[in-house]
């Protein structure tokens, strides 16, 4: 399980102990089911290992309105190198379709991924999350709540066992004033095309679901921060790792010194983002190890 604490990961970092590679993976595009039966692509990166693997599957980020499921590829390929597959999400998000549609199609990949884990290569019970940047706002929202936003139907089984975020916003509303009292206008026009205003980011908002103790589930995760980041105040995820702890949930905080938005795509090889990743596949075993 991952530990109940806060880590500050220096700039001097070394990878800790890889485990063997594996004899390589295959990559495939497939389709899965929005919640309105439209089909929406996915591409699963899939270890070539007989037995059962963990399955991370992939929410990507881009401000809510932009990327796809490629964005993340060089963290699909790292894990599924060493043993966890992964399946990357596609869904439909503004202008082409409003939040309501981005949500319940984020809940619609997570659902399929966690029925059909045999046939993805893995077990119902190994089934993770890996959310960056908005994505890891769509994946907690999701896990926390096991339904879309506003649902208050009993909860069934948690969609994801556990959650790797990376630079998560986990508290929108405080991030939107964040961005406007810095002028920072690319995140404020993402705002305004994602969010119907102030309301909105209030109630779809992870900290505060946690905070208000309407969490149905509370994952045990990991979240990774860097301390430059320019679009996430860092000591956001020391406070979310505070309440996350205070509801009786299980987090990992890992921050890493001078290390920018996006740091584990944007220099894979750096010694910060070896060591992150390398923290990422030792929390994954450890979950599934748990899991049996």
């Amino acid at each position: 399980m991952c530990e109940d604490r806060a880590v500050t990961i220096k700039q001097d970092v070394r990878p800790t102990g890889r485990a063997p590679p594996m004899s390589g993976f295959d990559v495939q595009d497939l389709e899965f089911p929005a919640f309105d039966g439209q089909a929406l692509p996915g591409r699963l990166y899939r270890p070539r290992c007989h037995a059962p693997v963990p399955l991370l599957v992939d929410v990507h980020g881009g401000a809510w309105i932009r990327g796809n499921r490629l964005n993340n590829a060089s963290m699909h390929e790292a894990l599924a190198d060493e043993g966890i597959a992964t399946f990357a999400l596609d869904f439909r998000m503004p202008p082409q379709a409003a939040a309501d549609v981005t949500f319940a199609d984020v809940h619609a990949g997570l659902d399929w991924a966690r029925r059909h884990a045999g046939e993805l290569g893995s077990r119902a019970e190994w089934v993770g999350g890996l959310g960056t940047s908005s994505g890891g706002h769509l994946l907690m929202l999701n896990a926390l709540l096991g339904g879309a936003p506003g649902t208050t139907a009993p909860a069934p089984a948690p969609l994801v066992g556990y959650v790797a975020a990376c630079w998560p916003i986990l508290d929108p509303l405080a991030r939107y004033r964040m961005a406007r009292d810095r002028r920072l206008s690319q995140l404020l026009d993402a705002h305004h095309a994602f969010w119907t205003g102030e309301t909105a980011m209030e109630r779809d908002n992870p900290h505060l679901i946690v905070e208000r103790g309407e969490a149905r589930h509370l994952p045990p995760m990991l979240l990774i921060q860097g301390t430059a980041d320019a679009n996430v105040d860092h000591f956001r995820a020391d406070a979310f790792g505070e309440q996350y702890r205070r509801a009786g949930g299980a987090i990992d905080v890992l921050k890493y010194d001078d290390e920018p938005h996006m740091f584990i795509t944007v220099e894979p090889d750096s010694p910060a983002s070896l060591h992150a990743m390398d923290r990422i596949r030792h929390f994954v075993r450890n979950q599934c190890r748990a899991a049996g």
